[in-house]
């Protein structure tokens, strides 16, 4: 798994009793359902860029990709959102997305 954003890991070490819960209720939530760990993430990815976050939207996109997700697949999910949350919210996932595909392409 990539390295989790510094925040994340900041929170975990600050409020280890919050962060300890927090992971419990993601784990949770995936085991409650059918859905395979690429779909999750793609729909994860989505759910960040409505609320841009690029910072999520940077971990999911990475957690899709490691789940077998093709590029092709994140862009489309993303390009889905543009009649539910407009161009301008898209886009700035877009060029999210962009910067986790450049990073794996440099080797980063």
């Amino acid at each position: 798994m990539s390295k989790l954003p510094n925040q994340y890991r900041s929170i975990g070490k600050r409020f280890k009793k919050y962060y300890s819960a927090l992971s419990a209720l993601g784990k949770a939530a995936k085991a409650s359902g059918p859905l395979d760990e690429k779909t999750a993430q793609l729909i994860q990815l989505a759910a960040a860029a409505t609320v841009r976050s690029e910072g999520a939207v940077h971990s999911h996109a990475r957690r899709a990709l490691e789940a077998g997700a093709a590029p092709e697949e994140l862009y489309h999910a993303l390009l889905l959102l543009t009649s539910t949350v407009g161009f301008p919210t898209v886009s700035a996932a877009l060029s999210w997305l962009d910067d986790v595909l450049s990073n794996q392409a440099g080797g980063a």
